[in-house]
């Protein structure tokens, strides 16, 4: 990847760490220092590991948080109708560029990783173990390093994939495995019944992996010690936005998510955004009384998915940070179906009409209800989610754009989107004192450009995505007037 290689955020810790143990006393830990923290590990039959995964209750920390258990036991018995043998995959990839928590891992934990793989593998009896990991130069290197100092049960690769939010979905990440464009695949497929070379495929994140082998080494009891009832043990989260302190934090499930503000300075704003890029908007009021585990956010309205929070500070405008993430997530989408290629850029267009204070919250909610359920994979209903539920929660910044001229602050850029410097980027341009109005354009280019009520072109103020470039530039070149340009930046 061309570009300066990200900086990891430091960690923190509430109560007794887990995942993060011995980093404040080795910074990171190579094969040595992971021994003397952690201990040792053996092995464990499919059946112990079944009856671990059952009693810990772990789920997947990627996002979906589907029991660990029941992908085993799908990856087992396809495995044992098909008579062939299984590859288990993890999940570094870590797409959305907000998260950090799994190249925390990858970077300075990574032996646990390994552990938790080669765990999964010996009791699966897999042939093969495949990393994925971004080619953003940050995990892929010490990931390298420490398979240098090991030896894995079975042969154990990394595949380095784009750095890409929908680049970390399973499916697009077992299509790169394979050899395949790094895309979600057009229709559902598990990855259990066939992943990686058509085989009965073990895919999980990277945090699960380590919170196995944490549990292998703890017992089902001492790992229950701390968290929840229903949802034990600790949890990473990537604090964010207009936090004072930036960082990784280990908590156990229950913390107040006010302690987990509180210990990142949080200023006082209008809301928080948790789960991410396709998690949900929550009130302030709401971040205040909420727990951090699944059950706890979704009581206040709103999701863990990959553990990212990200705060809003009140000296930035909640609906511009807000626009500028929906054009983002517009630009990312794999542009093979018609809510991704159509509805997306409709949805990124109703949000920018509502910061201009030209259009209302039923315009958003409209053009997200269009695109849910019907896409190829989940960034259509994740992306639909992140913006109707920022309407909701900013509704007061709504009256102040729609009634007045704006909340008067500024925006600041606080949600974690990257850069890319070296990438060029092209915008559409008219130039209105030729513009005629003839409309071609919106034919030749429907993904991308619309007509607004007086039949004049209309597109969002976002760089055209790279799947759209061709119909923009043949949208330039057909114009009648001349009057569609593409500018590079």
């Amino acid at each position: 990847m061309i570009g300066t290689v990200p900086v990891v955020p430091p960690v923190a810790c509430f109560g007794e760490p887990r995942l993060t143990a011995g980093l404040d006393e080795f910074g990171s830990l190579d094969l040595a220092a992971h021994e003397e923290v952690h201990g040792p590990i053996g092995p464990l039959s499919i059946t112990a590991l079944l009856r671990l995964a059952e009693d810990i209750r772990i789920t997947g920390r990627g996002g979906a948080g589907f029991p660990f258990a029941r992908k085993l036991r799908a990856v087992l018995e396809s495995a044992r109708s098909q008579q062939a043998p299984p590859v288990v995959v993890v999940n570094a990839t870590e797409g959305e560029p907000a998260s950090w928590k799994d190249k925390v891992l990858l970077t300075r934990a990574p032996h646990l990783i390994l552990d938790g793989a080669a765990l999964a593998a010996y009791a699966l009896d897999a042939d093969e173990i495949v990393i994925g990991v971004a080619d953003d130069g940050v995990g892929e290197g010490p990931l390298a390093a420490a398979l240098r100092e090991r030896q894995m049960p079975v042969d154990t690769g990394i595949v380095t994939v784009p750095h890409r939010f929908i680049s970390g979905e399973g499916g697009a990440l077992v299509r790169g495995i394979n050899g395949e464009a790094h895309i979600p695949p057009g229709r559902k497929q598990r990855a259990s019944d066939s992943g990686v070379a058509g085989l009965p495929t073990l895919l999980s994140n990277a945090e699960t992996y380590a919170q196995l082998a944490v549990a292998a080494r703890l017992g089902p009891y001492e790992y229950a010690a701390v968290g929840t009832e229903q949802e034990p043990g600790t949890v990473l989260l990537t604090v964010g936005g207009a936090a004072g302190r930036k960082a990784v934090v280990e908590c156990p499930t229950g913390t107040p998510l006010a302690d987990v503000l509180a210990l990142c300075d949080v200023p006082p704003g209008p809301g928080v955004l948790v789960g991410g890029y396709h998690g949900k908007w929550i009130s302030a009021e709401a971040a205040a009384r909420a727990e951090v585990s699944r059950a706890g956010l979704a009581a206040v309205g709103g999701t863990l998915g990959a553990g990212i929070i990200l705060p809003l500070g009140e000296d930035t405008c909640p609906l511009g940070e807000v626009a500028q993430v929906v054009r983002y997530l517009a630009g990312e989408s794999a542009g093979q179906c018609g809510p991704c290629r159509l509805g997306l850029p409709d949805l990124a267009r109703a949000t920018d009409l509502v910061v201009s204070g030209a259009s209302t919250i039923d315009v958003v909610r409209s053009a997200a209800g269009t695109v849910k359920g019907r896409g190829a994979c989940s960034h259509p209903d994740g992306t639909g989610r992140f913006a109707t539920s920022a309407m909701e929660v900013f509704a007061a910044d709504v009256t102040a754009h729609t009634t007045r001229d704006g909340c008067g602050k500024r925006v600041k850029g606080v949600l974690g989107l990257p850069e890319a410097p070296n990438v060029v980027k092209r915008r559409l341009a008219v130039d209105w004192s030729r513009c005629d109005g003839h409309g071609l354009c919106a034919v030749v280019a429907p993904e991308f450009i619309r007509l607004d009520d007086n039949g004049f072109p209309s597109f969002p103020p976002t760089p055209v995505p790279t799947w759209l470039e061709g119909g923009a530039t043949k949208a330039v070149q057909m114009c009648p007037a001349l009057a569609l340009r593409l500018s590079e930046e």
